[in-house]
Order: structure tokens, then sequence, then C-alpha cells
């Protein structure tokens, strides 16, 4: 996959974040609702399309909700504003979002976000790429060597706090609770 070919499948991103930074003007904010659009847009929900449409006073609502969202994420013990345009914009797809989803999967969402953010976002919201874009669409050069290098995703470090662990255990070797919790005290304690 070239870098042309990402900007193309990122096309509508990129018209949500001109939106977003038009009505807000601020490129933060807009990568921030953009992120978090372009995560929920995984499944079966289909936010981000609406964006480019709407009014500006809905688009700086979207906005503010998904920063919001964001934000409130960092914290220990999120608790999450109203969401309420960012829900209708998903029922719109069928799915009924609230604000909980984002506290019950926390470190999905952050992951993601970060995720586009430091992979495909860099080339979403590149403004000399999309110029670079423009100007081979009309002809005025010819693949420029920007556009037709192979783009390769970046794998992202996720901090030691986001980390999460399945552990299971045989039914035939019952463990108590308290087992379990000196284990893990003794290994961290001795880790240096």
């Amino acid at each position: 996959m070239t870098v042309r070919e990402v900007l193309y499948m990122y096309s509508v991103a990129r018209q949500a974040y001109d939106r977003f930074l038009s009505v807000c003007g601020s490129p933060e904010k807009a990568q921030n609702a953009v992120a978090l659009l372009v995560w929920l847009d995984q499944g079966t929900i289909s936010a981000i399309h609406h964006v480019p449409a709407m009014a500006p006073d809905a688009v700086a609502i979207v906005a503010e909700e998904a920063n919001a969202v964001l934000e409130c994420l960092r914290q220990q013990e999120p608790v999450l504003p109203p969401i309420p345009l960012i829900s209708a914009l998903c029922m719109q797809g069928g799915v009924r979002i609230e604000p909980g989803f984002f506290a019950f999967h926390k470190d999905l969402v952050v992951r993601g976000v970060a995720h586009f953010l430091d992979g495909t976002g860099k080339f979403v919201f590149d403004d000399r790429l999309h110029a670079l874009l423009r100007r081979s669409e009309t002809g005025l050069i010819v693949n420029p060597p920007e556009l037709m290098a192979p783009y390769t995703s970046q794998p992202v470090a996720v901090p030691e706090d986001c980390r999460s662990m399945f552990i299971t255990f045989s039914k035939g070797n019952a463990l108590h609770r308290e087992e379990i919790f000196e284990y893990f005290r003794e290994i961290c304690m001795h880790d240096p």
C-alpha cells in the first residue's frame, strides 16, 4: 500500500478534519475528534461520514464531546460527560453509544486513538501531502515520490500503566484470591 492509497482510504477523515479545523480553529482538537471517530468507525458505526455536511454549531459540539471524552479517559477514574451528538451520529449506524462505553473500553480507546495519531493520522493531517495529492490529481506533477512511497504502520509503544494481562487457571488447581495477590506482590517486589 502506498501513501497515496492511504490518503484516498482516509479521504473522509481528512474532510472531517478540515471541517473540524474550520469550525474549531485548533489542529489538536480537530485531530483528537477525528481520531476518536475513526476509532469508532472500525466496526459498524459510521459517524465520521456525517461530519463534513454538518452545521458549524453541531461540528463544534461533536469536537467538544470527543475532546471531553479523551480528556476524561486520562483520569484514573473516568467520569465521562454526556455525548448526545456523538451518540446520535452512532445511532444513525444502528449502534447505541453511551459515555460508559468509552469508560468500559478505556484501554482500547486510548490505544486505538494513539495508534491512529502516531500512524495513519500523520499522513491524514499532513497539509503538504494533501497539496501534493491535489496537484498530482490535476496533472501538475506526476507520481511524486512522497505519494508513491510504501506505507508501513509503526507499532505504538503502550505505557506500562495501560497494559493488561489475561490469566487462566486450571479447574483442577484451585487457587485462592490471596495466593494470586501474594504471587504478584512477590514478583513485583523483586523485579528491578
